[in-house]
């Protein structure tokens, strides 16, 4: 039977949960006892024992649903780029000049808040080029100047269909995400959608492709999107 939780969570996936059961069976039995019978009252029980109790059990549900690993069915046409992220697009432009890349470049930004699944997936059959990791801030993920300062993990793609197009996705920590998990390694090669890392806690993922006349942009900012499902660009003449 498939356990909808990420690989990618381990070790806080059990760590996190065990804590937070131990810390309330021992506030239960603690505060019971002592806190509940300073109050005297059935407000102060509730204040004192059951409310704390309950805002534990709502961080233990949010722990489970954060490393949440939803099954997707992918599509399979080549002439699509999926998003690599779930969350809310807050940036769609056209570059004119980017490191690495000849001509215009279209950039899509987006925004993984700590309720989103934060899995990564490549967004269409790639082989893997060079993969760079970049110490940085952890500003807040929202804010625009984030993907030029913050901690990032760049990681290169080649399109295996034609046209076979250099991509780049960044892997980018927020104010919360202090951890980028990458499992991707240079020449190996990657359905479109396959799961290859992660970023915990709030974070945000970009897509840099080339500006290629053929290539529409199907996605607004403000778009809730989805890793592996959404279609943000669609090339017109793409072939096997």
């Amino acid at each position: 039977m498939r356990i909808p939780l990420t690989k990618y969570g381990l070790p806080q996936v059990a760590i996190f949960p065990a804590i937070l059961v131990a810390v309330m069976i021992l506030y239960y039995l603690f505060a019971r006892r002592f806190l509940a019978l300073a109050c005297g009252c059935a407000t102060g029980v509730f204040l004192t024992v059951w409310l704390p109790q309950l805002i534990l059990l709502a961080v233990l549900v949010w722990v489970f649903s954060f490393f949440r690993d939803p099954h997707r069915v992918v599509p399979s046409d080549p002439s699509l780029l999926l998003s690599p992220a779930d969350g809310t697009v807050m940036a769609v432009e056209t570059l004119e000049s980017c490191p690495g890349f000849e001509g215009q470049v279209l950039r899509i930004e987006i925004f993984l808040s700590i309720f989103n699944v934060h899995i990564n997936r490549v967004p269409c059959a790639v082989r893997i080029g060079e993969i760079t990791y970049k110490p940085g801030k952890f500003l807040d993920a929202r804010k625009p100047e984030c993907s030029k300062v913050n901690e990032a993990n760049e990681v290169e793609m080649f399109r295996l269909h034609e046209p076979k197009d250099r991509l780049l996705v960044r892997q980018i920590s927020g104010a919360i995400a202090r951890r980028i998990v990458c499992e991707a390694k240079p020449q190996q090669e990657y359905a479109a959608g396959a799961q290859f890392g992660m970023i915990k806690f709030g974070s945000c993922t970009e897509v840099y492709v080339p500006a290629d006349a053929s290539l529409k942009c199907t996605v607004n900012i403000g778009d809730n999107v989805k890793a592996g499902l959404t279609v943000l660009a669609r090339y017109d003449h793409a072939a096997d």
